[in-house]
């Protein structure tokens, strides 16, 4: 049965063409979460051929720490931008000010807080992220540096996610891509030409960060006035949960890879000193382009889906949830294939070791064996959020990193040691797949049922209004 939405909705999330809308919102989306990260990436190139694998290292071990800061801004990020998206829906244009407002002194505390704890237990945090005694000394001046800029970043992404519900998604992009750029600029002139070896890249990638909150900060206020946005003195507990509570499963989903990362550095040390770290380092951000195309067409998606969820638009929610599954299957398969052919070359970038090159590239091509199946269980999280489903978003978040992954790395490493770790990703990413399909395919036939009732209540409406008018005709 095919019925065409009709609606006096002016929003684009209501009126545009869905499959136009799933690109102009997932790439920039993809392309700055990939940015985001390219912080971390670019000071590993420059680092690692720089200084060689004790700077690979200590940025190997200071990652958690990034993407913990990534994880909790995004937090309070997806949840803002998600949790408008439904209040524009249901037309609640108050509550979308006060969600707003609330979301910036949220985003303050929690960051600064949380920086100001690691920073006071910083040799204790170094350790208990894997280091070697010979490579402490780079991760501290990484890390100490590093958390200076963590509130340029954290508003960032803030303040660019408010703007793609404003309807301004190239805003993400352009504030992610400016801070790229500046990164690897500044990044040649301190690590290579001066040279300040790791201390350098942490004031590059700090430094980048500031020019990029700036530029964000100042296009966020002009679309602010127009809007009649403002700040607030004074913290909304209900609001405030309301945020953590939706975007909860993103900073699960980001702060996974960190939880995974710390694991793998304390119990592959053992094994293979730091070398192996340094390995570990190179697959995490092989594999984060990859993921990044997963998470972004995801994120593309959430405030799509919530602004029709909201308007209670069933008809349109189904097709978003149809095409971006298409989307997100095509995308992965073209990514891993590329991958899997230039594994070696990819490795290669990170390091000059030709012993480190060869065992990153075996890893690599088993980390990634079965890649293409993932985009499904990232779709799902963030379906679950955009709908309401706070707790079955939560579940599957922690489900393939937290309850499948970390038991199975821990048995395989006992058994087959540094090959038992990479052995436990495909085995963990096909148990998720095969979870996420039956669910999805639960939540699309819900979905489907209630586009079918709306359709059929569109149709019996179309049919009364003639008779309606007919009625008024005669009466007058």
């Amino acid at each position: 049965m095919s019925c065409q939405n009709q609606t006096d909705s002016t929003h684009i999330f209501e009126t545009e063409k869905v499959s136009t809308l799933l690109v102009k919102f997932s790439l920039p989306a993809i392309l700055s979460l990939l940015v985001s990260e390219m912080y971390n990436m670019v000071d590993s190139l420059y680092v690692g051929n720089a200084v060689g694998t004790l700077g690979m290292g200590a940025l190997t071990i200071a990652f958690p720490v990034q993407r913990l800061f990534i994880s909790l801004a995004l937090m309070v990020a997806m949840g803002t931008s998600t949790f408008v998206a439904r209040s524009y829906g249901e037309k609640n244009l108050e509550k979308v000010n006060q969600i707003i407002s609330n979301s910036f002194l949220l985003l303050f505390i929690i960051l600064t807080s949380t920086a100001i704890f690691i920073g006071l237990n910083l040799e204790k945090s170094i350790y208990f992220l894997g280091s070697s005694a010979t490579i402490y000394p780079y991760a501290k001046t990484y890390i100490a540096i590093v958390l200076l800029g963590v509130l340029f970043q954290g508003f960032t992404f803030l303040f660019s996610h408010i703007m793609v519900v404003l309807g301004k998604p190239k805003i993400l992009l352009r504030s992610m891509l400016l801070g790229s750029i500046c990164n690897v600029i500044i990044d040649y002139f301190l690590v290579i030409l001066i040279p300040l070896g790791v201390k350098g890249a942490a004031i590059a990638t700090i430094s980048s960060q500031f020019i990029a909150a700036i530029y964000t900060f100042l296009v966020f206020f002009k679309t602010a006035k127009k809007e009649n946005i403002h700040f607030s003195t004074k913290l909304d507990l209900e609001i405030s949960k309301g945020i953590l509570a939706i975007g909860f499963s993103n900073f699960i989903v980001e702060i996974s890879d960190a939880i995974v990362a710390v694991i793998l550095n304390q119990l592959l040390s053992t094994y293979g000193g730091d070398v192996a770290i340094a390995i570990v380092g190179i697959i995490s951000r092989s594999t984060m382009v990859l993921f990044m195309t997963v998470i972004g067409v995801s994120t593309g998606m959430q405030p799509i889906a919530a602004y029709n969820f909201g308007a209670r638009n069933f008809i349109r929610l189904k097709k978003v949830v149809k095409e971006a599954t298409i989307g997100v299957t095509v995308s992965t398969f073209v990514l891993w294939g590329s991958a899997m052919i230039f594994a070696k070359p990819i490795a290669r970038a990170f390091v000059n070791d030709p012993v480190v090159i060869a065992e990153a590239t075996k890893a690599l091509r088993i980390v990634i064996l079965i890649f293409p199946l993932l985009g499904l269980h990232y779709l799902n999280i963030y379906y679950y959020q955009a709908t309401g489903k706070v707790r079955a978003a939560f579940l599957l978040s922690i489900y393939r990193q937290i309850i499948i992954f970390i038991p199975l790395v821990f048995i395989l490493t006992y058994q087959f040691e540094i090959w038992g770790a990479w052995i436990s990703y495909p085995i963990s990413d096909f148990i998720s797949f095969i979870t996420s399909a039956v669910l999805m395919v639960k939540a699309y036939r819900e979905v489907s049922r209630k586009a079918e009732l709306q359709c059929v209540e569109k149709k019996k409406q179309k049919k009364l209004t003639p008779r309606k008018n007919q009625r008024a005709n005669f009466e007058y």
